[in-house]
């Protein structure tokens, strides 16, 4: 067993370390010595009661091994005779159940899994410290220093433990070194096999809401509040203030002193650049300062479809909208509202159509279908299922019948728009039938004028190769020969003298020695020719 100030040492250092409390360590220690002991006396086909208890006083682990008292002992493992529990015990009766200190021998890995045991209930004690510890923390700046990055997770030392900024929380086009300090929302905690993890993330736009407390003394004294935010990563972030007093403005309270607050969030952020607008209770007034830079014109509303259709001039549409739509997408976000984005030549080529359109029908005349589109009657629909009353007093009409009147046309006027809509498509699904079988007709066709050209073809082929090649044949074979001769007559000219040439020019080289060597070459060279004489002679 280990002594007293070693064991305690180290319960005392781990409390410190860990912030776990010293009973839940004590009572580790002794589930795992009672383990080891219990799978000790198991192996050797002993079943013994035993009992663990820490001693505070002596820091040292005592095992207890419980046996009945009895007259006389018929089993020593489980018995024990009167008078020996008496020393133990002085209140000690026979029947009782009495306590003997014992100190087993343990085996090396008996020891290891004892050791695994207690870092095991260390690791989910200290689990459960850091849990408690952050649950209520969540949604809070915390900062750290990144460790290391693994499979694009980065691990972030927050001192007692770590923390993972997951690759779908990470701001795009950023990236970290290790012993760099990074600052980040606690964005959930999730339990894990291994205890619980705690995420952080940089993407979320509660992170701008979190930086904004820290620089902005207003913030975090309620005198200016945060009314939404909507986000791009990496991009643009919009951000609507409004205040509680009057005599301060929420857009300076947040710039601050030559923009020296919102800087300093710009810096944190990397460089992402954010849009600062006053919020208004007005829906067409919040959306119009959600839109700047750009002016708007006109904002007609919907109130049931919760939507907006903003009109600006032609030199504002590329910046109301934004690159890639980043502009009137965070605008959207921010009024939580439906935003189209028109401009005014647009709106009066609408009306136009719309207005001729309208014109259709009968008895409505330029200024009636001017007051139509000026109430919101845009379609045929509107007018044929709208309330007659409202209709007539939007037309300028004279009674409810006229307008009953007008809904009738604009059904008729509608049922043959739809007729003629249903004829189209009846048409151009007839027009895809027929492509196939003229498609497959004309396939035929090619197939059946193919064989007869390829038979044309190959039968004056046929007839044309015989006569060049028969003709290039004997052309071949007459300047064959004639060369070959030829040839062969330089070749025999050419040789002797080569030979002789040759020869003699290696006699007057090589030294005395060789001299035996050269004239049988000599001779075999000059004896080449003879074979031709001696044919030449017996063909005369």
């Amino acid at each position: 067993m280990a002594t007293m100030t070693e064991l305690t040492r180290v319960m005392d250092s781990v409390c410190k370390d860990k912030g776990i409390e010293r009973e839940e360590i004590v009572t580790a220690v002794e589930e795992a010595v009672l383990s080891a002991a219990q799978k000790l006396f198991r192996m050797q086909d002993q079943d013994k009661e035993l009992e663990v208890h820490f001693n505070d006083e002596d820091g040292d682990v005592e095992l207890f091994e419980f046996k009945t008292v009895v007259e006389e002992v018929a089993d020593p493992d489980v018995e024990i005779i009167l008078e020996e529990a008496v020393k133990l015990d002085p209140e000690a009766e026979l029947g009782d159940q009495i306590g003997v200190k014992i100190n087993p021998a343990f085996t090396r890995i008996a020891i290891q899994n004892a050791k695994q045991k207690i870092l095991q209930s260390i690791k989910e004690a200290e689990g459960k410290v850091i849990y408690e510890e952050f649950k209520n923390r969540q949604g809070e700046l915390i900062s750290g220093i990144v460790r290391r990055v693994e499979r694009r997770n980065i691990i972030v030392d927050l001192g007692r433990t770590e923390a993972v900024l997951p690759p779908e929380q990470q701001v795009p086009r950023e990236y970290y070194k290790a012993k760099e300090r990074l600052r980040a929302i606690l964005y959930e905690i999730k339990e894990t096999k291994r205890g619980p993890q705690l995420v952080l993330s940089r993407a979320h736009r509660d992170f701008v809401r979190k930086l904004f407390e820290s620089e902005v003394p207003e913030i975090s004294d309620q005198i200016v509040e945060i009314k939404a935010i909507s986000r791009d990563p990496g991009g643009r972030t919009k951000i609507a203030v409004a205040s509680v007093d009057p005599d301060v403005d929420p857009v300076g309270a947040c710039v601050g002193m030559r923009g020296s607050r919102v800087q300093n969030v710009i810096q944190e952020l990397r460089g992402e650049k954010i849009d600062i607008v006053p919020w208004s209770p007005d829906a067409a007034r919040f959306a119009c300062n959600a839109l700047s830079p750009a002016s708007v014109s006109k904002v007609i509303i919907d109130d049931d479809n919760k939507s907006m259709e903003i009109i600006v001039d032609d030199d504002q549409l590329s910046l109301a909208i934004g690159r890639r739509g980043q502009n009137v997408r965070l605008a959207s976000q921010l009024t939580e509202w439906r935003i189209d984005i028109k401009t005014e030549t647009q709106v009066k080529k609408e009306q136009q159509e719309v207005v001729h359109l309208l014109m259709t029908l009968p008895n409505v005349k330029e200024v009636t279908a001017n007051l139509l589109y000026g109430e919101g009657f845009h379609k045929l629909e509107d007018i044929a299922f709208a309330d007659p009353e409202l209709l007539a007093r939007s037309a300028g009409l004279k009674s409810e019948e006229d307008a009953h009147k007008l809904q009738t046309a604009a059904r008729i006027a509608l049922k043959d728009k739809l007729e003629q809509m249903s004829y189209v498509k009846e048409e151009a699904a007839e027009t895809e039938e027929a492509q196939p079988e003229e498609a497959v007709e004309e396939a035929a066709e090619a197939e059946e004028a193919q064989p007869e050209e390829a038979v044309e073809e190959a039968a004056e082929a046929e007839e044309a190769q015989p006569e060049e090649a028969v003709e290039e044949a004997a052309e071949a074979e007459e300047a064959q020969p004639e060369e070959a001769v030829e040839e062969a007559a330089e070749a025999e000219e050419a040789q002797p003298e080569e030979a002789v040439e040759e020869a003699a020019e290696a006699e007057e080289a090589q030294p005395e020695e060789e001299a035996e060597v050269k004239p049988k070459e000599e001779i075999e060279v000059k004896t080449e020719p003879e074979p031709e004489e001696e044919a030449v002679s017996e063909q005369e």
